[in-house]
């Protein structure tokens, strides 16, 4: 199996996982509010979510890791001591360009969802009685390029319920976060930047009633997946 790129800096993303062997990931209800917790402490730090939607097996994310600046700012980044160390030391400045550049294998956004799924598995695990992996190993990552990626991966992301047949009206699924973009409460999803992307309210909602075709969700998502 080929080794999965290293996530880079200011990049937005398709991010999506699974159960292994297509098992559970979301056994009963509070799992779903364990899930998004543990992404605002583990994946806030160093990603603006843009959508989300969580099925009881798998799972996807539209996001965008923040520009390195952000992420090494140890005053801003609430991460250990010991993670804060490996910021420090693994810089160094290029003699030819003078530019700082971090070595080969220096992966520190990569680290912080290693640490999210890794939290996530280990309460799930000691709340059901299991052992061993709960995620298929590697988790997807597909970069988004185009304005259009971006408007289709958000209403591919919150039209997968529908897809799944868990609900008839992909607005009707409770785990996803296409009713809060559309609304003012407190939330971990960049609702501001996500809508400024659509323009406004009735384009959102507009593009969402158009069905993102197998052709066009190709370019951002796996068959394994969809």
């Amino acid at each position: 199996m080929t080794s999965p790129s290293p996530l880079l800096y200011n990049t937005y993303y398709h991010i999506y996982n699974r159960g292994v062997n297509r098992e559970n990931i979301f056994i009963e209800e509070r799992n779903y509010d364990l899930f998004l917790k543990l992404y605002e402490k583990h994946l806030a730090p160093v990603t603006d979510l843009f959508a989300y939607c969580m099925l009881r097996n798998h799972f996807h994310l539209s996001l965008r890791t923040k520009a390195e600046e952000e992420i090494t700012n140890i005053k801003t980044l609430k991460v250990s001591s010991a993670n804060q160390k490996i910021i420090k030391q693994d810089v160094f400045v290029d003699n030819q360009t003078h530019q700082s550049k971090r070595p080969l294998g220096f992966d520190f956004i990569s680290k912080q969802f290693s640490n999210f799924f890794n939290a996530y598995a280990k309460t799930i695990n000691k709340a059901y009685g299991r052992t061993g992996s709960l995620f298929q190993h590697p988790f997807g990552r597909v970069p988004i390029t185009t304005d259009h990626q971006f408007w289709h991966v958000i209403a591919y992301i919150h039209q997968n319920p529908q897809k799944h047949g868990f609900v008839k009206d992909f607005r009707d699924w409770k785990y996803s976060s296409y009713g809060i973009i559309l609304n003012d409460k407190k939330s971990i999803v960049n609702r501001k930047e996500t809508m400024q992307w659509f323009g406004t309210q009735d384009e959102y909602v507009s593009l969402h009633s158009e069905w993102v075709t197998d052709a066009q969700a190709k370019w951002f998502a796996s068959d394994d997946y969809d």
